[in-house]
C-alpha cells in the first residue's frame, strides 16, 4: 500500500487489550494477528510488557497492546507491569476487556471507570465459551451488562478463533479515520531480539513451576546475523537464587540444553532462518523488587 492507494475513508488506530491474568489477552492478540507474537502459557502473570502487534486490513490498521493482567502489584517488577497496563490505556482508540466465562470469578478488580476515565469505547469479549454450558451464557450476558455499559459483548474462544472475525468488525467500526500508522508489511515494531528473549522466557514457563518462572528474566546479549552461517544469539537467562541457578541448568546440564533446544526450533521458525543459540544462567538477586536492577534489564 502507497501513500497515493490510501482510501479516503482508511480507518487506523490503537487497541489495548486488558483484562485479569489468565483470561487469554495473549492468545487473542495471536488470533487475531493470526501468527504466535505473544508468548502464552498457563500459568497467570506470563506477559510483563506491552506488546505490539499490527494487523493490516484493506481499509483499516489496528494496532494491538497486548498488556499484562491487571493486578494488585506486591513488588516492584508488578509495578512496572501495572505502568504498561496504564500507558497502553491512555494510548488507546478502542478497549477490549477480556474475561474468562469458565471462572466464577467476576472482575470486580477492574475499576473501569477509574482506568478509562475518558470513556473510551470498550468492548468485552467473553473468552473460552467453548468451556461452558449454552444454557450459561445468556446470563453470563446479563451479568456483565450491569458491570458496565459495554458498546459490545462477543462470546468468543480465542484458542479456537471462533468469534474472532465479529471481533475485528467491532474494532473497524470503532476506529478512527486515519492514515497507517506503519507499513503494511511490519507486524510489530519489536526488534527480533525482543521476540527471541519471550520465546527462551515461554520455554521456562513450560518447564518449570512454582516461583522459577516469575523469579527469572531473559536478556539477549549478542545478535549476529552470519551471511551464509547460522545467525549467533548469545541470552542470558537471570535468577534471584544460587539454587534456582542449578534448578535451571539441571542434573549435567540437562534442563537448560532443554530449554535451548525447544526454545531454537521456535526461534527458527518465528526468524525464518537457522541460528545457534548460546544460553548462560546468572544469579541477580532480588532483581524483581530493586529500581535499578529493573532499568538494567530494559523495564
Amino acid at each position: 500500500m502507497t501513500i497515493e492507494s490510501i482510501p479516503d475513508n482508511f480507518k487506523a488506530g490503537y487497541v489495548a487489550i486488558i483484562g485479569l491474568p489468565n483470561a487469554g489477552k495473549s492468545t487473542l492478540l495471536n488470533a487475531l494477528l493470526n501468527v504466535k507474537l505473544s508468548i502464552i502459557s498457563d500459568k497467570p502473570q506470563t506477559t510483563r510488557r506491552r506488546i505490539p502487534g499490527i494487523l493490516n486490513k484493506e481499509n483499516f490498521q489496528a494496532v494491538f497492546l497486548d498488556t499484562p493482567g491487571i493486578l494488585k502489584p506486591k513488588y516492584q517488577l508488578q509495578e512496572h507491569m501495572m505502568e504498561y497496563v496504564r500507558a497502553s490505556l491512555n494510548d488507546a482508540d478502542v478497549l477490549l476487556l477480556i474475561v474468562d466465562s469458565k471462572s466464577r470469578r467476576h472482575p470486580v478488580d477492574i475499576d473501569l471507570n477509574e482506568l478509562n476515565p475518558s470513556k473510551k469505547p470498550v468492548i468485552l469479549l467473553l473468552n473460552k465459551v467453548d468451556l461452558i454450558n449454552k444454557q450459561d451464557l445468556l446470563p453470563l450476558i446479563d451479568l456483565y451488562k450491569d458491570f458496565y455499559p459495554f458498546e459490545e459483548i462477543i462470546p468468543i474462544s480465542a484458542l479456537n478463533r471462533d468469534g474472532v472475525d465479529k471481533v475485528e468488525a467491532a474494532i473497524e467500526a470503532r476506529l478512527p479515520f486515519h492514515p497507517p500508522f506503519y507499513p503494511p508489511d511490519i507486524l510489530s515494531d519489536q526488534p527480533e531480539r525482543f521476540f527471541v528473549a519471550e520465546i527462551i522466557r515461554e520455554k521456562i514457563f513450560e518447564k518449570f513451576y512454582q516461583e522459577i518462572p516469575y523469579s527469572t528474566e531473559v536478556v539477549v546479549e549478542e545478535f549476529k546475523e552470519r551471511p551464509g552461517k547460522k545467525d549467533y544469539i548469545y541470552a542470558i537467562i537471570y535468577v534471584e537464587r544460587n539454587s534456582q541457578k542449578g534448578i535451571i541448568i539441571g542434573k549435567k546440564g540437562e534442563a537448560l540444553k532443554k530449554i535451548g533446544e525447544t526454545a531454537r526450533k521456535e526461534i527458527e521458525e518465528f526468524l525464518g532462518r537457522p541460528v545457534f543459540l548460546e544460553l548462560r544462567v546468572k544469579v541477580n538477586e532480588k532483581w524483581r523488587y530493586d529500581e535499578r536492577k529493573l532499568k538494567r534489564l530494559g523495564y
